[in-house]
């Protein structure tokens, strides 16, 4: 049995969004992307604006030597990317799909004629740089002030949902490459970490989600 794909509007409408957002990327082209696709790489020319509609876009720089990896961000649908971009100067991070997603671009000509008739979501769009920025921000101050392991235990007590056991689960599944791009950290620190932690029976890795077993110690 055959099964009908969600039409853009249909992705637009069950998306979590304002409804100003949601009227923007009806005017934006709408295309599918696969898993690792390069939507926007570092050092371009900045010119559009990027909607998710489903699945998930990931933040990141790499460095040109080392090829090592710091993730800034994992955006989902109702969010948007690119808006660093939109003063003409050059991308500050590239981005690229997480899994298989479906966006609609909004060019600059498009995005200024929009604000034009609506001014309110100039402000909606200064907020979310804001935002952004202050969390760059506390980003920078983890690495500054904080060890490999007190960054590790910022992230998990951020994403961990409470059961009703008591004990909490990381649902999102990231592997420990992945962490260690938002951490920016080596994989192999991560990996030694989190067997430590499974070791003293705080953590353990259960259906793919982590489990946080015990609250995790203010330092390890």
């Amino acid at each position: 049995m055959a099964f009908a794909h969600p039409t853009p509007d249909q992705l637009i409408d069950a998306a979590p969004m304002s409804d100003l957002l949601r009227e923007l990327a009806r005017r934006g082209v709408t295309r599918i992307y696969r898993k690792g696709t390069v939507l926007i790489e570092e050092g371009d020319r900045g010119d559009s604006l990027i909607v998710i509609l489903k699945g998930r876009l990931r933040a990141f720089s790499r460095h040109p030597t080392n090829e090592r990896e710091i993730t800034y961000g994992v955006y989902g649908p109702g969010e948007y990317v690119g808006e660093m971009g939109l003063d003409g100067g050059l991308r500050a991070a590239s981005v690229e799909t997480v899994e298989a997603c479906t966006c609609a671009r909004i060019d600059r000509p498009t995005l200024e004629a929009f604000i034009a008739e609506h001014p309110a979501f100039a402000f909606e769009l200064l907020a979310k740089v804001i935002r952004r920025a202050r969390a760059a921000t506390l980003g920078l101050q983890q690495i500054a002030l904080n060890d490999v392991y007190g960054r590790l235990k910022l992230l998990l007590d951020s994403l961990a949902d409470l059961q009703p056991d008591g004990s909490r689960v990381v649902r999102e599944k990231l592997t420990h490459r992945e962490i260690s791009q938002r951490l920016g950290c080596g994989r192999e620190m991560i990996s030694r970490l989190l067997k430590d932690l499974e070791r003293g029976g705080i953590v353990e890795l259960q259906g793919g989600c982590l489990r946080l077993l015990k609250t995790l110690p203010a330092r390890w």
